[in-house]
């Protein structure tokens, strides 16, 4: 006597269909945490200049940001800054953008390679202090050099989100025309420069490329 199940036409328990929905759904959260992993390793080992913006090419963001309160240079306040302080000078005509927080540990590995830039010709840099205690702004400033010539305070993080921020420090490029031409995620390190210093040398004029380093 055959005594196996026997499973009518219809009957749910007969259609494998069932059975893959459920092996793809334990599969699910493994694929996903394959794809995470995957981001990260990107992230960790791969160069953070090549990371893509939709930003690039295109106007910087609308920002107002306030100044930094309390923070000065020689007697006098440095300012906040808006989008039309981008847009630079003759003068000046490339604008850095950096975006940092006291509290974020890679940002002080960068902070020397911005002291330096900060004496190169033909830029300004500004910064976006990122949810960050004013007082403790201050004082890292105050203890490693301020390279900025603007410093705007993102308390809400409004405006990194609208810079496409990832995290702390990242750093643009913006030209004369108030146009971002590189976007650089991560400290910028010592000995690392020569994609960022090519970029700004890119977003110059002509005539005033030959005075920047080679990196």
């Amino acid at each position: 006597m055959d005594e196996r199940p026997h499973f009518e036409p219809g009957d749910p328990t007969s259609d494998p269909a069932p059975r893959t929905r459920i092996r793809v759904l334990f599969l699910l959260p493994v694929l996903i945490f394959a794809g995470l992993a995957l981001v990260f390793l990107v992230g960790l080992f791969g160069d953070p200049s090549r990371v893509p913006s939709v930003l690039i090419g295109r106007p910087a963001p609308q920002v107002s940001l306030p100044p930094l309160e309390g923070l000065s240079e020689a007697g006098a306040p440095i300012p906040g800054f808006s989008t039309a302080d981008l847009a630079g000078t003759p003068e000046r005509p490339v604008t850095i953008v950096n975006v940092w927080a006291s509290w974020c540990g890679p940002c002080r590995i960068e902070h020397p390679v911005l002291m330096e830039l900060s004496e190169l010709p033909y830029l300004t840099i500004v910064g976006i202090n990122y949810k960050d205690a004013p007082e403790n702004a201050r004082r890292f400033l105050g203890a490693l050099g301020n390279p900025y010539d603007r410093v705007g305070v993102d308390a809400s993080g409004r405006s990194a989100i609208d810079w496409g921020v990832y995290g702390v420090p990242e750093t643009f490029v913006v030209d004369r025309e108030g146009i971002v031409r590189y976007k650089h995620i991560g400290p910028i390190e010592p000995g690392r420069l020569g994609p960022f210093l090519d970029a700004i040398r890119a977003a110059l004029p002509e005539d005033m490329r030959d005075r920047l380093p080679t990196g």
